[in-house]
């Protein structure tokens, strides 16, 4: 992270108090993490992508910039343990979709968020399963963004998204970033394709995650706004 990185951070929690709390997700009680800065308007609930949980570093790191421009997030695991052994359920998008609806459902029952707009952040299969959502859940969802997504797990819905929907994709993540410019093709809403230049599908690189955290923090606060 860069140093203006830091510098903003910790300016930002100097501002906001963040409510953080542990939750489950029914039906299936579902672990998750709740974060929810004073005065939040919106919240952004995360699908992670294939192998990773709601513990995964770059996600919790674009939760953590969220929380400190206002913006309240729930991290939570879309399988059971049982599930996650068998690897063909990380590429159960239908499932996955089902658990993301599930978890829109359960945050409209809680006093202090069912008045929240909602958007949607998904990673690699967890994009796809965002997608899905979307489509299902129409006007429910404000704004969707996809980092290194695999939006042709959702391609028979596609053109069902009309949700506000930015991709963002690593300039080295040759397969991907061809996927995920076909995508845009096929979308009905607002739409954009966010290249990080000389990223590859994780975005290691020097910057490359924090460029991602730029684009998704102005998504989400420009459609995402009370």
């Amino acid at each position: 992270m860069t140093e203006q990185a830091k510098q903003m951070i910790d300016m930002n929690e100097a501002d906001n108090k963040i409510k953080s709390e542990e939750v489950q997700i029914a039906p299936l009680d579902l672990p998750g993490t709740l974060a929810i800065p004073d005065g939040a308007s919106a919240l952004v609930i995360f699908a992670h992508g294939s192998g990773s949980s709601r513990h995964s570093p770059r996600n919790q790191m674009v939760a953590r910039a969220l929380n400190e421009h206002g913006i309240a997030t729930l991290l939570f695991d879309l399988l059971t343990a049982e599930e996650e052994a068998d690897r063909t359920n990380v590429f159960d998008v239908p499932v996955l979709s089902d658990r993301l609806v599930e978890a829109v459902q359960g945050v409209g029952e809680r006093d202090d968020t069912q008045t929240l707009k909602i958007g949607l952040f998904g990673a690699s299969t967890g994009a796809a399963a965002a997608l899905v959502a979307a489509a299902r859940l129409g006007g429910r969802i404000g704004a969707v963004v996809s980092r290194g997504g695999r939006p042709d797990l959702a391609r028979d819905v596609m053109s069902e998204v009309s949700t506000p929907t930015l991709l963002i994709v690593g300039g080295a993540d040759y397969i991907v970033l061809e996927l995920n410019q076909q995508a845009l093709e096929r979308l009905s809403g607002p739409k954009a394709l966010e290249i990080i230049p000389e990223a590859t599908h994780l975005f290691p690189e020097p910057g490359a995650l924090e460029s991602v955290i730029g684009h998704a923090v102005n998504w989400f606060q420009t459609y995402l706004k009370a």
